[in-house]
């Protein structure tokens, strides 16, 4: 029969630091991803599954919410301190609008899946 002292010890790890390397929050170690944003089934080092794993659209809002703030930030900087051609604020805009969206996207998403495996979050339940 296993007891608790059988069971492997995992430290407590930061969410903010696994998230944002993509590593598995329980040992820091294996990839939480197996694609861009596609969740791993499990850890391929501790054996952890992910099925915790539910960001919902809780990355795409954050993320869309930061680069559309710093887009409009940057026009409006970039339009008052130089007023330059159109174009320029279309590079501007495609950088703040596309790129910048795709860089912050999986480290976001990581972190949130990575706070919800330490808080133990879950769906709502009623009770009957």
């Amino acid at each position: 029969m296993k007891g608790a002292a059988d069971q492997p010890y995992f430290p407590t790890l930061s969410p903010l630091a696994t998230g944002l390397k993509g590593k598995c929050p329980r040992c820091g170690r294996g990839d939480l991803f197996s694609g861009y944003l596609a969740v791993a089934e499990r850890c391929r080092s501790c054996g952890l599954s992910f099925d915790f794993a539910d960001a919902g659209d809780g990355a795409p809002w954050f993320v869309m919410l930061i680069s559309g703030a710093l887009a409009v930030a940057a026009a409006l900087v970039l339009e008052l301190n130089w007023m330059p051609p159109y174009w320029v604020h279309g590079v501007v805009a495609l950088g703040f609008a596309v790129l910048l969206p795709l860089l912050l996207l999986r480290p976001v998403k990581g972190v949130l899946l990575c706070h919800q495996y330490r808080t133990r979050a879950e769906e709502g339940r009623l009770s009957s």
